[in-house]
């Protein structure tokens, strides 16, 4: 899908109200007309640049969703409450009663509860197939089928999917194709690939901070006005809308996300390289060894790295709970959940993000119990922290001392 967009973030040049570098937030949750018709049109549709109630959209909501639009490559955006709130509503907006959706099995376990537990009380049914094998992804598709969903990169497998087959299959069938970019902001530009519709999670690398819940849907614009329908948009009716205070203090934080990704995406490659070298289980698409590392190359910007998560498999759950708790006390980072922040997070995805999948569904996509999701933060001296982190797995005997002698650290 072709789209006529702003080239970047920086070409946005939105001033205050009053000449400020920054925009004005507005602290407003309804607005008033000069005249009766122009509220009525605006009811309608029918007019632009006019704003109705804050849970329609605001001045806030409008100047990010143009930067949003902006990173994607997409026609226009809209911000939403949570990243939940995003995919919500743009399944329900897509998908009606006896309708199919076809989704990668590695998905956020909260996508994957919506999709398997909540959808099919409203008859819509999910297919969760290998997004890797695309053959196999082709012939899951149904006549009813409404929606090819998946993430650019997977949570938390980092699976990668090559976004460019998919488009095709999607252009082919005639299908809608919505990814889930928030893994891999700036890394990965779906929309330029193929993508109809990108969703974001704004909690994450976007916003950076870890203090505010937002999502985002990038799409083109008749699509982002369909979700603000009155009388049938998803996005209005579900009232899943974006707080203006919020949507500002993202916008401010958006203007850094080229340089924290960067940084992220090198540190993440470091400590990748340096685990894989003394012979742990690491999984990161910067990795020649991954299984999607060339189709990560074929459709990433290079400039932003293979991005900031990286994987350990420790194969215990007990080995991992107690290396975890290590680092979080040797200050190395937190053990929490999410991602993007400027301290390393980590967690144990099979009990926590992803416990909303069956255990035996776990073991079928290969989660193992002693998985590590770890997102890698903005330590200055990433080398400082690999050898604490080494201090840490020999201490609890995770990795041998006899090993390491024969290591070069």
């Amino acid at each position: 899908m072709k789209y006529k967009a702003i080239d970047s973030i920086q070409d946005l040049h939105n001033f205050g109200e009053f000449g400020g570098v920054n925009p004005s937030i507005s602290d407003s949750s309804t607005y008033t007309f000069l005249s009766a018709k122009k509220m009525f049109d605006t009811f309608e549709g029918k007019t632009e640049g006019c704003y109705l109630y804050t849970r329609h959209s605001s001045p806030s909501n409008l100047y990010l969703g143009e930067a949003l639009a902006a990173l994607e490559g997409s026609e226009a955006a809209n911000v939403t409450a949570s990243g939940m709130g995003a995919i919500t509503a743009v399944i329900l907006q897509i998908c009606s009663a006896g309708d199919h959706i076809v989704c990668s099995r590695t998905v956020y376990g909260g996508t994957y509860a919506f999709l398997k537990n909540l959808l099919p009380k409203f008859g819509i049914q999910t297919s969760f197939v290998d997004i890797t094998k695309l053959d196999s992804l082709a012939h899951t598709i149904q006549s009813n089928t409404k929606m090819i969903f998946c993430e650019a990169v997977s949570n938390p497998l980092l699976e990668v999917a090559d976004l460019r087959g998919l488009a095709k299959i999607a252009e082919n069938t005639n299908i809608p194709l919505v990814v889930d970019n928030t893994f891999s902001p700036l890394s990965i530009t779906p929309v330029k690939i193929g993508a109809d519709v990108v969703i974001q999670s704004l909690t994450k690398f976007i916003n950076g901070m870890s203090d505010g819940v937002a999502g985002a849907i990038c799409a083109s614009k008749d699509f982002c006005l369909e979700l603000k329908d009155v009388n049938a948009g998803a996005g209005m009716l579900l009232g899943s809308t974006l707080d203006s205070q919020r949507a500002a203090a993202i916008l401010k934080n958006m203007r850094t996300l080229h340089i924290r990704m960067q940084k992220h995406s090198s540190n993440a490659m470091y400590l990748a390289k340096k685990f894989e070298e003394i012979g742990l289980k690491v999984s990161y698409p910067g990795l020649r060894s991954h299984p999607g590392h060339e189709v990560m190359k074929a459709q990433m910007n290079p400039e932003f790295g293979f991005g900031g998560i990286l994987t350990l498999d420790l194969e215990d759950l007990d080995k991992a709970n107690a290396l975890m708790e290590a680092m979080q006390h040797k200050n190395l980072g937190y053990l929490a959940v999410s991602l993007g922040f400027y301290k390393t997070l980590f967690s144990a995805p099979g009990t926590s993000t992803s416990s909303e999948i069956p255990i035996d569904e776990q073991k079928k996509m290969g989660l193992s119990n002693g998985l590590l999701r770890i997102s890698v933060g903005l330590d200055h001296d990433i080398e400082r922290t690999f050898k604490s982190m080494l201090e840490c797995m020999l201490a609890l005997g995770i990795l041998p001392r006899e090993q390491m002698a024969t290591t070069a650290i």
